[in-house]
């Protein structure tokens, strides 16, 4: 760990929510990693497992017993005085470095270890001063280093007697002798010309070559297979030791070179020259090491260190995107709930002005479905993150899809005075297959966007255009939505598809949302293959372009067109509640009370079961059957009625009315036995015409 350079780092913003993020990667770490304050008792602040099993310590508890749990208590006595010193002048510094120094540590057991120590000061708001240091077991690789240096000291002092002597086998005989290692030796004549090179046989067997022959006796050999970007440092170095005639240099470099199977591998080389009294060269002698081992840990250390950073970053910016989104939802969500909570309260001090009480309760509907709205798209978000929004193709008019879409913001366009033109007159196939739901979806939250953004009495419009498509019976579908509003800033545009994101909050421009419509737009575009661009300047409104490729069919009579009545006839239909809060009981029973329906009531499944059961002298028409409830859940209890003995009662049709309204809810409640699946909040209309199928069909 040679180059400290490589470990610069930025002061970070160290506080409890990061510790999750911190023990989740260092929890795996083959190192030891540690936090602790730079002032004080040097308290310390967070450990990993890996640094408490270096200590031969268990648990936390075991480790905290040996060391105090603070920095002087991990380090030998004999050393702390060296440790600290050399910490406290980084300090004074205030150098960005990364701090590396050597100490010995004392194990639970009373053995001695050598830690490397890698460890950068920071400033953080919650903790002040404090160094995250990561540490490695060196013990090996000291005592290596020892034992390489009494070695070398017994070559140098063997090879000084071999000065004046010219006897390179015995050069050659002593090297091999004293290092075991791969080695190289060159001889000169009298002349300073190089007269031969040996390559040991163990470092022909480090490269993956077996003899001489494989690997011939040259300069070359070697030479030939350093990598091409360490090649002229290497060789710069080797010449300069041979030009020195002060026979003050050395070598001693580490570069890549090509084995004959393992690919690149680092080396360390040393070497020495010897020169007779009148300067002219002896030998030039020196040895290989393998270092790879050490390369690839100091570069698993520097992609850990590089890695913890970069997760204490994302782990900041996580924190503080989820304080904006809970900051903005708080309010977004508390808005509409303060006006349902002070008109219902106007309502009832005023519940003999009928007129003053409807435009009570029509404010109340337009903020609770507001508020609905806000859920949805949370839900929505996460649910096609989660991949489980599936795309369902059907034949439709597009036509209709765009007049109904009109039909939905017209009285928001009368109320803001707004002009809206809708052009679809360059289509040549009005009748597509897509999936209407999410393609009107995808249009409403752009429309409902410009509805928010456009001051009064401005205007909006949408044009669809088509372009052949690239394949038999497809074409390409041009949506442009172009409104005059408030428009949006070059640097907003840049995020205006990511979650959570607005130009101004709500507080600031006076229009709700939690910034998740055009992720979620955007998502449901690609999910339908499409594409979505938007332009846009400040004060001067904005254009979003969406492209679809879409099959298309020549008629209209293959549409699956549904047939929608408000007659119901539930005139005394026999029906069962089983909903288990009190205040849903109650707005259903009026409901269907109010449409004429008969209707028994269980608050949870085990006693819808024993209703049913016992129902067979005046069987139910129908169930409406709660999912979430207390003894039995609607699931459960539909299975079981399914496998009753009576065919009339285990047919008994049942319809699932909950608050558990996703896609895969919905799978759930069909694969139970359920004929059908409806939504909470009640929907009156969809309730009554999903009744009035099911019983005509029955």
């Amino acid at each position: 760990m040679q180059n400290p350079e490589q470990y610069r780092s930025c002061s970070l913003i160290l506080n409890e929510q990061t510790f999750p993020i911190i023990e989740q990667i260092t929890a795996g770490m083959p190192d030891g990693f540690f936090i602790y304050h730079a002032d004080g008792d040097e308290e310390l602040i967070y450990v990993n497992q890996t640094l408490i099993q270096i200590f031969g310590c268990e648990n936390l508890e075991e480790f905290k017993e040996l060391t105090g749990y603070v920095f002087s208590g991990l380090v030998h006595p004999e050393d702390l005085e060296m440790v600290e010193k050399g910490i406290k002048q980084r300090i004074f510094t205030g150098s960005s470095d990364l701090d590396y120094i050597e100490y010995r540590i004392i194990r639970k057991d009373g053995s001695i270890r050598w830690l490397e120590d890698y460890g950068h000061f920071i400033h953080t708001d919650s903790y002040g001063d404090v160094f995250y240091v990561f540490v490695k077991d060196a013990t090996e690789k000291k005592c290596k280093v020892i034992d390489d240096t009494h070695t070398a000291h017994l070559a140098q002092k063997h090879l000084k007697s071999l000065e004046s002597s010219k006897h390179e086998t015995t050069v050659l005989r002593l090297m091999y002798e004293i290092l075991q290692a791969g080695i190289w030796t060159m001889e000169f004549d009298s002349h300073g010309n190089m007269e031969s090179v040996y390559w040991s046989q163990e470092f022909r067997a480090m490269i993956g070559y077996q003899n001489e022959q494989d690997f011939p006796n040259v300069l070359s050999s070697w030479s030939d297979l350093i990598h091409p970007e360490d090649r002229d440092l290497v060789l710069k170095q080797y010449y300069n030791v041979v030009k020195d005639y002060t026979d003050q240099s050395s070598c001693d470099v580490e570069y890549r070179l090509l084995t004959k199977n393992q690919g690149y591998r680092w080396f360390r080389t040393t070497g020495k020259f010897f020169r007779r009294e009148d300067g002219t060269p002896i030998t030039y002698v020196g040895m290989f090491i393998d270092v790879t081992l050490y390369k690839d840990t100091d570069e698993m250390i520097m992609t850990q260190h590089k890695f913890l950073e970069d997760a204490l970053i994302e782990a900041q910016e996580a924190s503080q995107a989820k304080t904006d989104f809970l900051n903005n939802m708080s309010h977004d969500i508390r808005t509409p709930m303060n006006a349902i909570i002070g008109f219902t309260n106007l309502a009832l001090t005023h519940l003999d002005n009928r007129e003053l009480l409807q435009d009570y309760l029509s404010k109340i509907a337009t903020s609770s479905n507001h508020l609905l709205s806000l859920v949805n798209d949370v839900l929505n978000v996460g649910h096609i993150e989660s991949g489980k929004v599936v795309i369902e193709e059907a034949p439709c008019s597009l036509p209709q899809i765009l007049l109904n879409l009109q039909n939905m913001i017209q009285t928001d366009l009368e109320f803001k005075n707004l002009h809206f033109c809708l052009d679809d007159s360059a289509l040549i196939h009005p009748y597509i297959v897509c999936d209407q739901l999410r393609l009107n979806q995808v249009l409403l939250n752009v429309l409902g966007n410009a509805l928010k953004f456009t001051l009064d009495g401005g205007s909006i419009s949408l044009t669809v255009t088509e372009q052949p498509g690239d394949a038999v019976n497809t074409a390409i579908y041009k949506f442009c939505i172009k409104d005059t509003g408030i428009g949006m800033s070059p640097e907003f545009l840049e995020h205006i598809f990511e979650p959570f994101e607005r130009e101004r909050t709500s507080t600031i421009s006076g229009i709700d949302g939690v910034g998740l419509g055009m992720s979620i737009t955007k998502d449901l575009t690609e999910l339908m293959n499409g594409r979505i661009t938007v332009e846009s300047e400040k004060d001067y409104g904005s254009t979003f372009t969406f492209t679809f490729p879409f099959y298309f069919t020549q008629a209209a009579e293959h549409l699956d067109v549904p047939e929608i009545s408000t007659a119901w006839d539930l005139q005394d239909r026999h029906l069962l509640l089983v909903e288990d809060n009190e205040l849903n009981q109650e707005i259903a029973l009026s409901i269907l009370e109010d449409e004429g329906c008969i209707v028994d009531v269980a608050s949870n499944g085990a006693e819808a079961v024993e209703k049913i059961s016992n129902s067979a002298d005046n069987p139910y028409d129908l169930v409406l059957m709660d999912i979430q409830m207390p003894v039995m859940d609607g699931i459960e209890a539909t299975r079981i009625i399914r496998t009753l003995d009576d065919p009339v009662l285990s047919r008994l049709p049942i319809v699932a009315m909950t608050a558990n309204a996703l896609e895969e809810d919905r799978q759930r409640t069909l694969a139970a036995g359920m004929n059908a699946h409806l939504g909470k909040p009640i929907d009156v209309n969809k309730l009554f015409s999903t009744l009035q199928n099911i019983l005509d069909n029955k």
